[in-house]
C-alpha cells in the first residue's frame, strides 16, 4: 500500500467519524476548550507568563516548564508518522514529552512545536506553536487536519492519541506493506516500538525498536536493538534535552494514550445518547429528562469499556523484568497521591506487569472527573463491585483478592466518590 493510498484511507475514515462529533452535542471544532495548553496560551497573551526562546530548542524548554512536563519523559521516534515528517529521520528523530494531560512533540529545525492536550469535556485537542522569535509566541488550535490520523478506530473513534509501531526503513519511512501496530498495555512485547529508539533493559524479551527494516523483512536484527542502555553508536542525542528514550516512559505512554481515549469515548457516547434520547422525548411526548433503555444500554457499554481499560484487563504479562535508563520511573511514582500506608496507583511493578496495583492513575484526572454523571457513576459502581468481589467475569481474573482489596483501600482514601460508595449494591 502506498503512502498516498494510506493517507486517502485515513482521511475517509476520519471524515466518517467526524459526522458524530462535529455537530451537536459535541461540537468538537467550535466549542471552547479549557485544556492546559489553552490555559497557558491565555496567560501568555495576558503577559502573566513569558516564554523564553533559545537558538537550539526554540520555546521547548520554556513550554515544558510552564506545562509541568518532565524532561525525563522524553522518548524519540524516527519513523515519518507525524506532522513534520520531512524533519524526521533515523538521525533526527522527533522527541516526545508528556505528563498526565499534555503531549509535546519537538523536531530538530522544526517549524513548530506540536501539542496535544486533554480537555475535560472535549477530549484531545491539538495545537502548534511557531518556532520563531518574530512577534509574540502564539498557540494555534488545529481545526481538523490532525484528525486525519487522530480520529479513527485506532483512537477508539474519537479525537485521541495513539502510539504506533511500524516497520521503518533506513530513512524512517514506514513499510506499510509489512503492517503496523497500534500499541497499548495489551500488546505483545515483540510488536512494540518499531520506528522508535528505546533505552532500557528487558531481559529475554525482544521489541522492534532501535533498528530499521527492509521490504519484506519483519524480523530484522532485533538482537542488535535489545537491552540498550545508551543510544551511542546509533544516533547522536546531543541535540536533545535528554540522552534517553526511556522504555518505562514508553510503556506508561502506551497505557495512558488509550486510557485517555476510553474516557473520551465514554464522554462522547454518553452525551450523544442523552442528547438523542431527549430529542425523542419531545417527539414522543415523554418527560423531558426521560432516559430511554437504549440510551442506558449505550452508557453502560461505554462504562464497561472504561472499566476494562482502567483495570488493565488483557495486559501483556512480562516474562522478564524491565527497567528504564532515566529518572522517569522515580519521578512518575513521586507524583502519586498516596494513602495512609503510602501506596499509590502510580507505583510501578515492572517485573510481571506495569503497575503494582493494576488500576489506572487517570482515575484522578480532570478528564475522568469531567465525565457526565450518568456514566461516571456507573463506572464507580462497577469498579466498587468488582473490587469488593461482588461482581466478577473472566476478564478480571488477573486481579487477585489481595490486589482488589489494596486497590479499593487506596481509592477509598484518595478518591472521595469511593469513600461515599461503600454501601452500593449496583453492579
Amino acid at each position: 500500500m502506498t503512502a498516498t493510498m494510506l493517507c486517502f484511507l485515513c482521511c475517509a475514515n476520519a471524515n466518517a467519524q467526524r459526522d458524530s462529533f462535529e455537530g451537536p452535542p459535541i461540537n468538537y471544532l467550535t466549542a471552547p476548550a479549557n485544556d492546559p495548553v489553552t490555559q497557558l496560551a491565555a496567560k501568555v497573551e495576558a503577559g502573566e507568563v513569558k516564554l523564553r526562546y533559545d537558538l537550539q530548542h526554540g520555546y521547548l524548554k520554556s513550554v515544558l516548564e510552564a506545562l509541568d512536563v518532565p524532561i525525563s519523559s522524553q522518548t524519540l521516534v524516527f519513523s515519518k508518522t507525524s506532522l513534520q515528517l520531512r524533519r524526521i529521520s533515523t538521525q533526527r528523530p522527533r522527541a516526545l514529552y508528556f505528563n498526565d494531560d499534555v503531549y509535546v512533540g519537538w523536531c530538530q529545525r522544526g517549524d513548530v512545536i506540536e501539542f496535544a492536550a486533554t480537555d475535560a469535556k472535549q477530549g484531545a485537542m491539538f495545537y502548534t506553536l511557531g518556532q520563531t522569535q518574530d512577534g509574540s509566541p502564539k498557540f494555534v488550535r488545529d481545526r481538523g487536519q490532525c484528525l486525519t490520523c487522530h480520529a479513527s478506530s485506532r483512537t477508539q473513534n474519537v479525537p485521541g492519541y495513539l502510539v504506533r509501531s511500524v516497520f521503518a526503513d533506513s530513512g524512517g519511512q514506514p513499510i506499510f506493506g509489512s503492517g503496523t501496530f497500534n500499541t497499548d498495555q495489551t500488546s505483545p512485547f515483540d510488536q512494540r516500538w518499531g520506528g522508535w529508539y528505546v533505552t532500557g533493559t528487558h531481559g529475554e524479551m525482544r521489541h522492534m525498536g532501535n533498528i530499521t527494516y527492509e521490504e519484506g523483512d519483519t524480523d530484522g536484527d532485533r538482537e542488535a536493538g535489545a537491552n540498550r542502555e545508551s543510544l551511542e553508536g546509533i544516533v547522536s542525542t546531543t541535540p536533545y534535552l535528554s540522552r534517553h528514550s526511556d522504555l518505562v516512559a514508553l510503556m506508561v505512554l502506551e497505557h495512558q494514550t488509550q486510557m485517555h481515549n476510553a474516557i473520551a469515548a465514554a464522554n462522547y457516547e454518553t452525551r450523544e445518547a442523552v442528547h438523542q434520547s431527549y430529542q425523542m422525548n419531545e417527539f414522543l411526548e415523554r418527560a423531558p429528562d426521560y432516559l430511554s433503555d437504549s440510551a442506558q444500554r449505550r452508557i453502560a457499554a461505554a462504562a464497561d469499556r472504561v472499566v476494562h481499560h482502567m483495570l488493565m484487563c488483557d495486559e501483556f504479562a512480562l516474562t522478564s523484568p524491565v527497567a528504564g535508563t532515566s529518572r522517569f520511573a522515580e519521578e512518575f511514582a513521586a507524583r502519586g497521591i498516596r494513602d495512609a500506608e503510602m501506596r499509590s496507583l502510580r507505583d510501578l511493578d515492572l517485573n510481571t506487569r506495569l503497575f503494582r496495583y493494576p488500576c489506572s492513575y487517570l482515575i484522578y484526572s480532570d478528564a475522568f472527573d469531567g465525565l457526565p454523571e450518568q456514566v461516571r457513576n456507573k463506572i464507580i459502581d462497577r469498579l466498587t463491585a468488582i473490587l469488593e468481589n461482588r461482581a466478577d467475569a473472566p476478564e478480571f481474573a488477573h486481579l487477585t483478592p489481595t490486589m482488589r482489596s489494596e486497590i479499593l483501600a487506596i481509592l477509598r482514601q484518595t478518591k472521595p466518590e469511593f469513600a461515599d460508595n461503600k454501601e452500593t449494591n449496583s453492579l
